[in-house]
């Protein structure tokens, strides 16, 4: 069985974030990076199929060329070779043109299996994935918690709202966004992370520059830090009867 799994290079969640002095996003000069957590999850329901099931899991990273560090945590971990679309604006880029880059990048491989986070921790748009299954031609769903592969089809344990879930079979080749949590991340061994300094890393040249994204992020800035206390004079009832206006019109939570 042929997985590709997809993995994002993100900030650490624990970094101090900063605008950059142009305002279109944060600097990047100090951050210490890392695999996107929901990536993570999704590489590891890649590897505990290809332990019950056989074949081989292929890391799929678009980024610039810091990613390698991602690409070889990946290998480290267990996965058999990885694909490095070397792209040093991929800030620039909507999930659309994203997809675009990672589907030239997977159509050679023809895998079983193509698996995504949810989303990134950084933009958090939750669409590459879905986009990218559309791109391919595939069957997809997301927010997976569990995965049983049965002959030329899979069965899938999807998270819906307020406890509930939905089960859906699926034929294979297929995409699925996994959901953050459903099992426990394996840590990379000694032995694992010497082998990966050998594994194969396949580098494909990204050619942003003939996508045109259709969104585009013009600024981002720190919300204001505000204090403001109010009181409401008069009867009580009339207090209440101000309070609730207030946050219904101006608050806007009830």
């Amino acid at each position: 069985m042929k997985i590709v799994v997809s993995i994002k290079q993100a900030p650490a969640r624990d970094s101090l974030l900063r605008v950059n002095s142009a305002g279109t996003w944060i600097a990047e000069d100090d951050l210490a990076f890392e695999i996107n957590e929901p990536d993570a999850y999704a590489l590891e329901a890649g590897l505990q199929l290809r332990e019950k099931h056989g074949g081989e899991v292929i890391a799929l990273c678009a980024g610039p060329a810091r990613a390698a560090q991602t690409i070889r945590e990946a290998l480290a971990k267990g996965a058999d070779r990885a694909i490095h679309i070397e792209e040093e604006n991929l800030g620039a880029l909507d999930p659309l043109a994203v997809a675009r880059l990672m589907a030239n990048a997977i159509e050679p491989e023809n895998p079983d299996l193509i698996l995504t986070g949810l989303q990134s921790d950084d933009l958090g748009y939750g669409q590459t994935g879905v986009i990218l299954a559309e791109l391919l031609g595939r069957p997809h769903a997301t927010i997976i918690m569990q995965v049983e592969v049965k002959d030329g089809s899979i069965r899938v344990k999807r998270e819906l709202e307020d406890g509930w879930f939905q089960h859906v079979e699926m034929p294979l080749p297929a995409l699925l966004t996994i959901q953050s949590g459903i099992s426990k991340l394996r840590y990379a061994t000694l032995m694992g992370i010497k082998k990966a300094k050998t594994k194969e890393i396949r580098r494909v040249v990204g050619q942003a520059s003939g996508l045109f994204p259709s969104i585009e992020m013009s600024k981002i800035y720190i919300p204001p830090r505000t204090k403001q206390a109010q009181i409401f004079d008069g009867p009580p009832q009339e207090a209440a009867r101000k309070l609730v206006e207030k946050l219904k019109f101006e608050a806007r939570i009830l």
